[in-house]
């Protein structure tokens, strides 16, 4: 059952509510249960909280019961449901194209798949740096968290003009535009919004188990597919870490190593040209990483079936840019390896838009 309780809104900015005499970070999907102030009562979801897991770092606002009751509901063009069937069911205009529509020689943006949310800012900022002015947008998938809103990245690199544009596929939801499938996404990218090239990956936070298999790493899989099956040049951003604690995930991670393994076609994988010995500078140190084990693991892995290409990266500008530079806990200095994999995707990805276009 869901972990309800009752609450009062101690503070909007930075939301606080009091719950049993406690006052708890919170958050509020502003799109879905409207504005939230202070002296609210308000019904919280308190479980990953309570539980202490990496995506609990807040309890979530599941109605305001002062203000959020009176809303009229969807508009008239408004006639899919997302998230149907629960709670949070609400309708979205879809981005998918009517029947039709298509053309045959519609342009075929790259896709570039993301492991994770962390990928998404050095991927976009490395595609700028290779391809100014390039249209580059996000497909937000399962993996991560579902509400488009939750990502501070979205917002700063859209503020950039960075990104072109944000669908939320599938379960996700309140992007700029909403699409029933993560394919239909990926059509709509090249049929209505025009975008030149596509990141597609989860939101914040990452589902895990320490399995093989129960993780939600394994959502590159699916975007992979879905962009093969529609014939658009496929890239694969691997999950790379010089320092990560946990040694399924440090050098090549084992939710990238599935994907590779698990994948039906040929894709290509970036891999940064780094010399990791020459980072960081300053006080902190990390961890001696073997960048040749980690490209022999790759290529392990891939088992010929992949194409492994190395990309320049400039690191000491993406550290300067004032995107983000912590990403699962750790900075650039103490995990340069993971940024590192993050900016080779990006530079492919514009690499592969002038090999197409």
């Amino acid at each position: 059952m869901l972990k309800l309780r009752r609450g009062v809104v101690v503070a909007a900015d930075p939301l606080t509510v009091e719950v049993e005499g406690e006052e708890r970070p919170a958050w509020a999907d502003r799109s879905l249960v409207g504005d939230v102030s202070a002296g609210d009562e308000v019904i919280v979801n308190t479980e990953a909280l309570d539980r202490g897991l990496g995506s609990g770092g807040f309890d979530i606002v599941h109605v305001n019961l002062t203000r959020g009751l009176d809303h009229r509901g969807a508009t008239a063009s408004e006639h899919v449901i997302k998230l149907n069937y629960t709670s949070l069911q609400h309708a979205v205009e879809p981005v998918e194209p009517p029947l039709g529509t298509g053309s045959a020689d519609a342009p075929s943006p790259p896709v570039l798949v993301l492991p994770l949310h962390g990928h998404l800012a050095p991927a976009c900022w490395a595609a700028a740096r290779v391809s100014p002015g390039l249209r580059v947008g996000y497909v937000q998938t399962v993996g991560g968290a579902f509400p488009g809103s939750l990502s501070r990245d979205v917002a700063d690199l859209r503020e950039r003009g960075l990104l072109a544009g944000h669908v939320t596929a599938g379960p996700a939801y309140g992007g700029e535009h909403e699409a029933i499938s993560l394919v239909g996404a990926l059509d709509a990218a090249a049929h209505r919004l025009s975008w030149e090239a596509i990141v597609c990956g989860p939101g914040p936070g990452i589902i895990g188990s320490a399995t093989s298999y129960g993780h939600g790493g394994l959502a590159a899989l699916d975007s992979a597919h879905a962009a093969l099956a529609l014939r658009l040049p496929t890239l694969l951003s691997p999950r790379l870490s010089s320092s990560d604690p946990r040694a399924r995930h440090r050098g090549l991670s084992h939710h990238t190593a599935s994907v590779l393994e698990l994948l039906l076609a040929s894709v290509r994988i970036p891999v940064p040209e780094i010399e990791l010995a020459g980072w960081p500078t300053g006080t902190e140190r990390v961890e001696e990483v073997d960048l040749p084990s980690v490209l022999d693991a790759l290529h392990e892995a891939c088992d010929d079936r992949h194409d492994v290409a190395v990309e320049p990266v400039d690191l000491e500008g993406y550290a300067a840019s004032g995107l983000p530079g912590l990403a699962m806990g750790r900075t650039i200095a103490q995990d340069p390896l993971f940024f590192a994999a993050a900016l080779a995707g990006g530079a492919a990805l514009a690499g592969a838009v002038r090999v197409t276009g």
